[in-house]
């Protein structure tokens, strides 16, 4: 059966609404990036579930509630330079490049970098760069950022994270256990400390790295 993806997303976007997304421009932004171009052809039929989807390397395609409540918390402007933990399937990293100046996404599974990168480049996404590297550590080399978005769930806040935020610049991220977590929202205050609020529980795969969890735990 052939199905119209502008009509799902279309669907997608009015479920995010009366969820309690106000965001405007992200709701936009949600309702122009094809997610179906981003979801595994066997899972085709869940490009606009309002849920997460499996990717390989055990990874997942965040839930679009969970997309869409994490970058409308970082009150994104169009000058931004917005820093991604955990590629994935790029998807999240396309909606933010239509509300930021540039994004910079790291991803730690080659695979998965690749798999970003072929999609990202088929739909022209110019503003977009993908790294591999260990996302707890940041990406030192284009800080500061106005934002970051973290798609992983660590044990606390990476400082490394927390340096690479400009003044006024704003973190989301869900902390917990490996199992379920809360995100937290941190923003960096004009005299250099830090403010912290605790959002949702929610639930994403583990945060590997230096900062973040061991692979073997």
């Amino acid at each position: 059966m052939e199905m119209d993806f502008d009509q799902l997303r279309a669907a997608m976007v009015a479920e995010l609404q009366e969820q309690g997304i106000r965001d405007t421009a992200v709701l936009q932004a949600m309702n122009t990036v094809p997610r179906e171009h981003f979801v595994p052809d066997e899972y085709l039929e869940y490009a606009y579930y309002n849920g997460p989807v499996p990717l390989p390397a055990k990874q997942t395609i965040s839930q679009p509630f969970v997309v869409a409540l994490m970058l409308a918390a970082l009150k994104l402007k169009p000058h931004f330079n917005l820093l991604e933990i955990g590629t994935g399937s790029g998807y999240a990293a396309a909606v933010a490049s239509l509300l930021v100046r540039q994004v910079h996404t790291i991803e730690r599974q080659a695979k998965l970098v690749q798999y970003a990168k072929i999609r990202l480049n088929q739909l022209g996404y110019a503003n977009i760069a993908v790294h591999l590297g260990d996302g707890t550590l940041g990406w030192p080399a284009a800080a500061p950022y106005d934002a970051i978005v973290v798609a992983a769930g660590g044990p606390t806040v990476p400082v490394s994270l927390r340096n690479q935020l400009a003044v006024n610049g704003r973190l989301i991220i869900p902390v917990g256990t490996q199992k379920k977590q809360k995100l937290h929202l941190v923003w960096r205050k004009k005299d250099g400390r830090f403010g912290h609020k605790v959002l949702t529980p929610v639930r994403f795969v583990p945060l590997i790295g230096r900062e973040g969890w061991d692979e073997g735990d």
